[in-house]
């Protein structure tokens, strides 16, 4: 088979299966053999490894990833491409495609007899903010090592420091779980068809601790939700509303920490919401 890495064989592919992409599930395949090479050098795939790929498309990443990996996992959500699958992957037995949504995916099962995996993809643009906020709130001792392709304000936003345009929740929930850093960025002429938006790759490597205990961590990302809940709020106000705090007490409160409370909550550091997170625990009722 020629190679995926062509706009024309991808065409080929897709009219031959009679397929149309579907905008709502951000489907542009890589064509670039540069880009996708430096995707596997990124997330250092070696032959004892499991990677996980979310949204194969037509196979053009997973066949290089199968070439390196022990084994290979790609959830894919649409069923017209299985039959593609099985074309351009019928001589790598260590794939195994699985018909699956990755939003609604129970990724504590899925690694409970392989243990921890290498995450590896393309991810569609319309799913990844929601998916990597999962996987790094609820599921990152599921993963030795997330490498992602997101769209370029997605890659900033999770590496944003405080103060930044792009400092939000997520950037602030990425710090707290893992170690984050842009790889590189991505061009709009390696895909097909052509995005709007320019891409990066981002390599996340989930911390094996974090700050806070087990039990403390709900209540952090509640905190770290309602202070970016409505940005030109005050943290004194946000956390009023949030929890139903007195204002009064949220400031003394906020005093003995050495927090000034009539900061902004894109201006707080992970440090700081984890002292937050601590103080306010002892005063909120167990449902929170």
């Amino acid at each position: 088979m020629s190679k995926l890495s062509s706009p024309a064989v991808v065409a080929a592919l897709l009219a031959e299966h009679g397929i149309r992409l579907k905008q709502k599930w951000g489907q542009n395949f890589l064509v670039d053999e540069n880009i996708l090479r430096k995707i596997v050098q990124t997330a250092e795939v070696c032959s004892h490894d499991h990677v996980l790929e979310i949204g194969p498309g037509i196979g053009t990443l997973t066949q290089k990833l199968a070439e390196k990996a022990g084994r290979v996992t790609a959830f894919e959500v649409d069923s017209r491409l299985l039959p593609v699958l099985a074309k351009t992957l019928a001589s790598y037995p260590n794939v195994e495609i699985v018909l699956q949504d990755a939003l609604a995916a129970d990724y504590d099962r899925f690694c409970a007899t392989s243990g921890p995996v290498k995450l590896v993809a393309n991810l569609p643009y319309n799913i990844a903010t929601p998916l990597l906020y999962r996987w790094l709130k609820k599921y990152r001792s599921c993963f030795s090592r997330l490498v992602c392709m997101v769209q370029k304000e997605v890659a900033e936003r999770l590496v944003a420091l405080p103060g930044r345009k792009a400092y939000g929740v997520l950037s602030v929930v990425c710090r707290y779980a893992s170690q984050a850093e842009i790889a590189f960025f991505v061009p709009q002429t390696v895909f097909f068809p052509r995005p709007e938006v320019a891409s990066a790759v981002v390599k996340m490597v989930p911390r094996g601790e974090t700050a806070l205990a087990a039990d403390e961590e709900l209540l952090f990302y509640k905190v770290v939700e309602a202070a970016f809940a409505k940005r030109r709020k005050t943290a004194l106000n946000a956390l009023h509303a949030a929890f139903g705090i007195n204002k009064e007490k949220l400031l003394f409160l906020g005093g003995v920490a050495c927090l000034d409370l009539s900061r902004r909550g894109e201006t707080f550091t992970l440090e700081e919401f984890v002292r937050l997170t601590r103080l306010l625990a002892p005063h909120l009722p167990d449902s929170c």
